[in-house]
């Protein structure tokens, strides 16, 4: 059984990703996901999250783009759609769920782009994150490497 959050993430992107692709309402998409059992019966807090998730990259669009614009190797909008839904989702965690420690971002995160991404998409989203993190949680990643 995984991890609310996990399954979460995992709805999230797909749905930021079909909202990339179609550039259909949020609320539509929102509703397919819920509709379609993406969630089982009593998970509120896992919808919860996924909601912020989805909603959040969208309203923060401008900030997490500029942001990963500083460390990827093309313009954002010519990132593969997928790595660019994974990247944009930890991003915006980074950047907003301050509770999360960076490494279980990005650790989930990998994982997203072995789940949904071409062979290799890992490896470009851990490298990118890793500099997003190094970015935006510097004090985070200090006391991390202080008590090693």
């Amino acid at each position: 059984m995984s991890n609310p959050k996990t399954n979460a993430r995992k709805a999230a992107v797909q749905a930021i990703y079909q909202w990339q692709i179609t550039g259909q309402n949020l609320n539509l998409i929102e509703q397919y996901f819920i509709d379609e059992q993406f969630f089982a019966e009593g998970e509120e807090v896992q919808r919860a999250y996924f909601s912020e998730l989805f909603h959040g990259v969208p309203q923060n669009l401008i900030a997490i783009d500029e942001l990963l614009s500083g460390f990827v190797d093309r313009e954002v909008d010519a990132v593969d759609p997928v790595e660019r839904a994974v990247l944009r989702l930890a991003t915006y965690e980074l950047l907003h769920a301050e509770d999360t420690p960076y490494k279980v971002i990005i650790n989930e995160a990998i994982n997203l782009a072995k789940d949904f991404g071409a062979d290799g998409s890992h490896r470009y989203v851990n490298g990118i994150l890793d500099k997003v993190a190094q970015k935006q949680r510097p004090d985070e990643i200090k006391a991390k490497t202080k008590k090693v």
